[in-house]
């Protein structure tokens, strides 16, 4: 059964020298970012899990080490088929994989990609595109207050208010990422094919139900085929019918 892992990640900012406050080049950086914590959600499990620096026994005496933190997800991506995140292909995956780099872990194992920012762009014409707009404007939810700055701030402190904060927005965000990827799903025409992974051939290749309905046929130049629509994911798929010069001749 293919494993789809929903995630998302949270960073600590750089710490560079400036000259001033707008627009300005940095002088130089006294501290590169890290990933300060990440939450993720199995699709077969019901809860939504937060991994930060807190978690290990290295923060206390290398606060801004993020190597366990980093490893455990590493194993989480090297585990999945799917990985799925709002504009994750270009921001949680490559931050990812910087710090994967930078530790020495290699690159995981292959996993196919879906990215909600970019389903709600190609198929839709929302006036924002964010995810938390997306949860309130289709009625899913909001994201939590973060606070400001002042949680990350406070997390890079070891303030223990703000990291209970942010594991509280973290999870929160991976909560409502599943909700707007559910609600999006049927529009998604390139979604990796369950089928293909599951080495199946009569199911929903969008979510792996096989509760299919027939809707019609669809006809193209050179062939005909069943449009189905799963039950569940609301999803269409098709399945290619029997020609005439498909079937043996009769004497």
């Amino acid at each position: 059964m293919a494993k789809v892992l929903f995630f998302d990640i949270e960073t600590a900012p750089n710490l560079s020298y400036v000259w001033g406050q707008w627009q300005q080049d940095v002088i130089q950086h006294v501290t590169e970012w890290y990933i300060i914590c990440f939450s993720y959600k199995w699709e077969d499990q019901k809860s939504t899990k937060v991994v930060s620096l807190d978690d290990f026994d290295l923060y206390k005496t290398e606060p801004e080490n993020d190597f366990d933190v980093v490893y455990k997800l590493w194993q989480l991506l090297d585990e999945a088929d799917i990985v799925i995140g709002h504009n994750s292909d270009a921001f949680d995956i490559k931050k990812a994989n910087a710090r994967f780099v930078f530790h020495n872990f290699g690159p995981p194992s292959h996993y196919q990609t879906v990215d909600t920012l970019k389903l709600a762009r190609r198929h839709f014409k929302f006036n924002s595109n964010r995810l938390g707009h997306l949860g309130e404007h289709l009625g899913l939810g909001a994201k939590e207050v973060t606070g400001g700055f002042q949680t990350w701030e406070g997390c890079m402190k070891g303030d223990p208010k703000a990291w209970k904060l942010m594991k509280k927005y973290a999870k929160q965000d991976v909560d409502l990422l599943v909700d707007v990827y559910e609600r999006l799903r049927p529009w998604a025409t390139n979604h990796p094919n369950k089928n293909v992974i599951d080495g199946t051939s009569y199911a929903c290749p969008t979510c792996g139900s096989n509760k299919l309905q027939k809707r019609g046929k669809r006809r193209t130049r050179t062939m005909v085929y069943q449009t189905l629509q799963c039950t569940r994911c609301r999803s269409y798929c098709r399945e290619r019918l029997a020609l005439a010069q498909d079937r043996p001749e009769v004497v």
